[in-house]
């Protein structure tokens, strides 16, 4: 490809906050964020994982992120990730969340 100028490449970002205070342990923690991971890696092919809160037994923060041609679409994969994450799950409750998308 000489000369080719290359097309441009997007890259969705999305940071949700858990907060799970009926967790008693770390073991019931990893179970449920291992859970809502293979899910949402499953469903909607983004890379997920855990980016915070690791040692705390009742807070969690995941990243996910999504490759795409288009910034809407990858937008919209991660938005809609997150809403399933937060309409899922009543045993973690969403305390925040983050989307963007940078071009590359």
């Amino acid at each position: 490809m000489p000369n080719a100028s290359p097309s441009p490449m997007y890259v969705g970002i999305g940071r949700i906050a858990l907060r799970m205070p009926q967790n008693g342990s770390l073991k019931d923690k990893r179970q449920i964020i291992r859970s809502v991971m293979q899910r949402t890696r499953n469903q909607f092919a983004v890379a997920i994982a855990e980016v915070g809160g690791q040692d705390t037994w009742s807070f969690a923060e995941l990243g996910l992120s999504y490759v795409s041609k288009d910034a809407r679409h990858a937008e919209e994969v991660i938005a809609k990730a997150i809403r399933s994450i937060e309409e899922a799950r009543l045993d973690a409750e969403v305390v925040d969340t983050l989307i963007q998308v940078e071009q590359y």
